[in-house]
């Protein structure tokens, strides 16, 4: 399958588009990157044509300061300039999705349908407090430092236990994304707080969960569904922070419908 290498903001956000049709864009998340929808893109590429945008600080995508805000704003150039219709949908994945939710506050009138995928509108303490300690541990001690804490974060046990080269692809992924950039992304979701605002959201939502999502578990992802008026709500046992990765074939029949 081709990709072929797109820019928006003038250069300072990178992408790569494939397939043919109507538009769909797609936002990463904090622990991953665009590759996490590898499993299920040969399957939206015959159906859509599909923008995998790296958020900034990620491969290539220039980094901003911190702010969920910022990020919604420099998402939103996509459309800008980038001849994406208004009719397109989006889907986003952990960060990815909490940037798309601020995009829909912000923006809602350039794009479609939405597709939240393990996100969260704003995170209780401890969540708060788990991007604390990974910003910090990056500024102190590089960007791999975080390898063994995302792995844990995007997987569960059960999956660790079958794939042992977690940490070491986490690693991998990591090391693509500017050490500031993730600061910055860390720094956005430990002030973020878009609870309030879901109620406005005037978009048909359909929100995806992994059952066994530790980053942003179902409750904070039920409450998506549950805040924007008529979203619908998926749990797919057995899964974690990542669906398109671990379980592409459920992921795939969780938003079918919704795409169509």
């Amino acid at each position: 399958m081709e990709l072929n290498s797109v820019t928006f903001a003038d250069g300072r956000l990178t992408a790569v588009q494939t397939g043919a049709g109507a538009d769909l864009l797609i936002v990463h998340s904090l622990l991953a990157d665009r590759a996490a929808f590898d499993p299920v893109l040969p399957w939206l590429a015959r159906r859509f044509r599909v923008t995998l945008v790296n958020l900034p600080g990620f491969h290539g995508s220039a980094c901003i300061a911190p702010g969920i805000e910022g990020y919604a704003d420099r998402l939103a150039s996509v459309f800008v300039t980038g001849g994406l219709s208004k009719e397109t949908i989006v889907i986003g994945n952990g960060f990815g999705g909490t940037t798309a939710i601020s995009m829909a506050l912000r923006h809602g009138d350039k794009f479609g349908k939405l597709v939240l995928t393990d996100v969260a509108a704003g995170f209780p303490p401890e969540g708060r407090k788990a991007f604390e300690v990974m910003a910090a541990k990056v500024e102190h001690e590089g960007i791999g430092s975080v390898a063994t804490i995302s792995a844990k974060r995007v997987f569960h046990d059960a999956y660790l236990a079958a794939h042992p080269g977690a940490v070491e692809e986490r690693r991998r992924v990591l090391l693509g994304i500017a050490p500031e950039g993730f600061i910055a992304a860390c720094r956005s979701l430990m002030s973020a707080d878009l609870t309030p605002q879901l109620g406005s959201i005037r978009k048909p939502t359909r929100v995806v969960c992994g059952e066994l999502d530790a980053a942003t578990p179902p409750p904070l992802c039920r409450l998506l569904a549950d805040k924007i008026p008529g979203a619908t709500y998926v749990e797919l046992p057995g899964c974690g922070h990542c669906p398109p990765l671990e379980q592409p074939d459920a992921f795939i029949r969780a938003v079918e419908d919704f795409l169509a």
